[in-house]
């Protein structure tokens, strides 16, 4: 992996933050997302290098080519660095307004714990994938 590979940021207690990664995971033939949890200490540096505050964290934060993007923004340039027909969902999606795709972003991330719950502990990758995870 390269330090220049796009990291996204995610609530590592957050069953449906983990779940997502799981779908990258899976998604990413490419293997270019490197990872950190907002509770690490990668997570923390990179939200406040990009003027976040680790203390009321986003629940997910991608930094690529130096960039951050947050919010449905960063949800979309995923799908797009899946390659193939994800292309074209992230290109649909990018035909909603922001205002719109934000809104609904942080009505699921608000509700996020409520819905599908939150762990005690951030979930483990496959040891196949640990080296795509940031300390």
């Amino acid at each position: 992996m390269s330090s220049d590979d796009p990291v996204l940021v995610f609530d590592g207690v957050c069953v449906l933050c983990n779940r997502s990664v799981q779908f990258v995971l899976r998604h990413d033939r490419a293997r270019r997302f490197r990872f950190a949890t907002n509770e690490s200490a990668s997570g923390r540096a990179l939200m406040i290098r990009h003027g976040l505050d680790p203390a009321a964290p986003v629940s997910v934060l991608l930094v690529e080519d130096g960039r951050a993007h947050v919010e449905s923004a960063a949800v979309v340039r995923v799908l797009a660095g899946f390659g193939g027909g994800w292309r074209i969902a992230a290109a649909t999606l990018h035909l909603v307004p922001t205002a719109i795709r934000d809104h609904a972003y942080r009505y699921v991330a608000r509700h996020r714990y409520r819905w599908f719950g939150r762990r005690e502990v951030c979930w483990l990758p496959d040891p196949r994938d640990a080296g795509r995870f940031l300390p």
